[in-house]
């Protein structure tokens, strides 16, 4: 087991070329993987989804689910944010759901999940940022890493779109560079 001090709370934030990561990183996962893990996808926000079902392909028995507002975040639970809100985490570590203004074009924004984590969570947290077409996730990833909270950001030379992961690395430096195997191996190692 890696040495991490009480982590808590997995978030994960991805666009364009991310999926195909996300159900590497999920697939690799033992079923009762202790922590809470929150996955932050931007997808149209007027077309029907089954993303939950999508990020479960290859994988019996893992349920991903969308939660409601108000819904305490549990361990070992993973979570999808929902079309077209916003997904925060209350100071009392129960989600909200927002329907304001787009951030970065999105909503849900990754940005702002990652902020309400570096909050709540502080040290306790994780923030992994995968491929994308723009900059959101980058300053929250970096409240994640101001907060005492580890950041992890996929190898450009790995992601189909690398804009997200350098915009990432351009805020901060403290951030461990990754390929999408050193994701799933870094995860594997906090529960066994």
């Amino acid at each position: 087991m890696v040495n991490e001090p009480d982590l808590e709370i997995i978030v994960i934030g991805g666009s364009a070329g991310s999926i195909s990561v996300m159900i590497q990183i999920l697939s690799a996962l033992p079923l009762q993987f202790p922590l809470s893990i929150v996955i932050v996808l931007h997808r149209l926000k007027n077309v029907s989804s089954e993303m939950n079902k999508i990020l479960s392909m290859g994988r019996r028995g893992l349920n991903i689910h969308e939660p409601d507002d108000k819904e305490p975040v549990q361990p070992g639970t993973i979570y999808l944010a929902p079309q077209n809100y916003h997904l925060l985490v209350e100071a009392d570590k129960s989600f909200g759901l927002d329907y304001s203004e787009l951030v970065n074009y999105s909503r849900p924004a990754i940005d702002v999940t990652f902020e309400s984590v570096a909050q709540v969570f502080g040290p306790k947290a994780v923030g992994v940022l995968l491929s994308g077409a723009n900059h959101d996730g980058a300053a929250g990833l970096q409240a994640i890493v101001e907060q005492g909270g580890r950041g992890i950001v996929q190898d450009p030379e790995t992601a189909e779109y690398p804009t997200m992961p350098r915009a990432a690395l351009a805020k901060t430096q403290r951030v461990d560079i990754f390929t999408p195997q050193q994701i799933v191996t870094y995860l594997e190692s906090l529960c066994c």
